[in-house]
């Protein structure tokens, strides 16, 4: 999903570009600062989904035969209202998103005067709004929505030329390069982290990709069924399917363990609660597939015979040799540095939001370089401040922008904590399969990857695969994940509104802001 922020003018851009000719100061300037590749494209009309999901050819789907038990699930709530402390920052508004209910719910639950005046430390009641639940069938452990351990062993493209279906000659532009299909899933599932199996299983459910040769015209450019998105720009073509449905299953997944969302809404108006007892991995499924879709179509492809049934064929049982849990209790971060060389004031200029795409648990975070804006003539540059390690380990990707830093050495992302870094600079920038220590230059802050227009250096944190809040805080009581802490400073982010947040250390605050024009966003170690 692409975000679009405005800013107040040329003077308070992200690189305060008012040295530039183009620059008119009066004139609102917008900054994509995502870290999606979804390119623009012409708006086309948007195809209907068919009406029941597709099976493969071959087999018949079954219940299975023993119930799943996968990861630990989050505690159960008993009662219908829960209880949100307001911090410094929150809005009603912001509060209303965060839990998904309307403002006039929070509004009326709680009898608010005036909802425009919330008070540090004030209670606000979360009501219930759905009573009825999902259906309690486990699709998919979390180890197999999230590209985890083991993930990186499955050889899409040799998969792919198992079978005679479209997706064996299926292409797709990308970026200005066309890719065949198993470089675009294995691209998708290293961007957003999503286990490759689960995204061939749903080109199958929805579009018999696996095992059809001929699927009819509208399955080829729209194999998800996923729309046009409100921003204006088509979601034709395999990646642009699968990088929506990808950022909609973490938007499931990581919304429900770590930003309390419990129910959801067809496009009918009807709403639903998860059910009880499920797992993070089947509620990103129940949820991107509610997406655009019928009830009745969406219970069919969560039931027995939908999504289970066709990944059990092609994969087996996806229960059987999974790891039980992604992040154990008491996970610890290891000391980590900030991302440039001590002694050099960097600026601040992204709080928590998406590590690849808004739905991945707002992982990262940004920094500006402190480059002589002067000297450059645009607001995309190589700068010439070095991006460092944040600690030791080795490198297992570096590509088109990309550097990914194992730290437990063992070279393979997947397995224990692991850095993005993004916008890296070509020149320069470190190899793969290097090994480097705490404060080794990985390379410079440029635009190059995803999508940025204004140089700055992208960080975010994974273990196992799976993205790491940048702060937890207000996560569910039962969450228990490390806060992200870089030379000391501790990040915060504002409840509800990505990017926005702060950094504290013994103290002191230093604000996110896309600007140059204040301290209050400079740091240094």
């Amino acid at each position: 999903m692409i975000s679009l922020r405005l800013l107040l003018s040329c003077a308070g851009c992200l690189l305060a570009w008012n040295v530039l000719s183009a620059c008119v100061p009066t004139r609102p300037v917008y900054i994509v600062v995502t870290a999606t590749s979804t390119p623009l494209a012409v708006l086309s009309p948007t195809p209907a989904l068919h009406e029941q999901p597709r099976t493969p050819a071959g087999f018949t789907p079954e219940v299975a035969k023993v119930t799943p038990t996968p990861n630990p699930t989050r505690l159960e709530r008993t009662a219908d209202t829960r209880e949100y402390i307001v911090r410094p920052g929150d809005t009603l508004s912001s509060i209303a998103s965060a839990y998904n209910v309307s403002l006039a719910t929070l509004i009326e639950a709680n009898a608010l005067a005036n909802p425009d005046l919330l008070i540090v430390g004030q209670v606000v009641r979360i009501p219930s709004v759905a009573s009825d639940t999902t259906p309690t069938l486990k699709i998919i452990p979390d180890s197999r929505l999230v590209r985890g351990p083991g993930a990186a062993v499955f050889e899409v493209d040799e998969f792919v030329k198992r079978h005679d279906g479209f997706i064996r000659t299926a292409v797709d532009v990308v970026n200005g390069k066309t890719l065949t299909a198993s470089q675009v899933i294995e691209q998708v599932s290293l961007e957003f982290s999503v286990d490759p199996r689960l995204l061939l299983a749903l080109l199958e459910l929805r579009a018999n990709w696996l095992t059809d040769a001929n699927p009819p015209e509208t399955l080829r450019i729209y194999p998800l069924g996923a729309p046009a998105s409100p921003l204006g720009f088509d979601r034709n073509g395999l990646y642009r399917q699968l990088a929506w449905a990808a950022d909609r299953m973490n938007m499931g997944y990581y919304g429900w363990k770590y930003r309390n969302l419990d129910t959801f809404a067809f496009e009918s108006g009807e709403r639903l609660r998860f059910g009880p007892g499920l797992n993070a991995g089947t509620i990103g499924v129940q949820y991107m597939l509610s997406l655009h879709n019928t009830k009745e179509r969406w219970l069919t492809e969560i039931g027995p015979n939908g999504l289970y049934a066709v990944y059990a064929a092609f994969f087996g049982d996806p229960f059987a040799a999974t790891l039980d849990v992604l992040v154990p209790p008491g996970l610890e971060q290891p000391v980590l540095t900030l991302p440039f060389q001590a002694g050099e004031q960097w600026f601040f200029t992204g709080g928590p939001h998406g590590g690849w795409g808004s739905g991945s648990a707002w992982s990262a975070i940004d920094f500006a370089p402190p480059d002589d804006i002067t000297q450059v003539s645009s607001a995309c540059y190589r700068s010439a401040h070095a991006v460092t390690a944040v600690a030791s380990g080795i490198i297992t990707r570096s590509a088109e922008g990309v550097v990914i830093l194992d730290l437990d050495g063992d070279g393979d992302d997947t397995t224990g904590w692991s850095i993005l870094y993004l916008h890296i600079d070509s020149e320069g920038r470190v190899e793969a399969g290097s090994r480097v220590k705490t404060g080794d230059v990985i390379g410079y802050a440029s635009c190059e990857g995803g999508v940025s227009s204004g140089t700055h250096v992208h960080l975010a944190r994974r273990y196992n695969g799976e993205w790491i809040p940048a702060d937890c805080s207000g996560c569910p009581s039962d969450s228990n994940t490390p806060q992200f802490v870089l030379s000391g400073w501790t990040v915060y982010g504002l409840i509800g509104q990505e990017y926005q947040g702060y950094l504290l250390r013994d103290g002191e605050r230093r604000i996110a802001e896309q600007g140059r024009l204040s301290k209050d966003n400079l740091v240094s170690w």
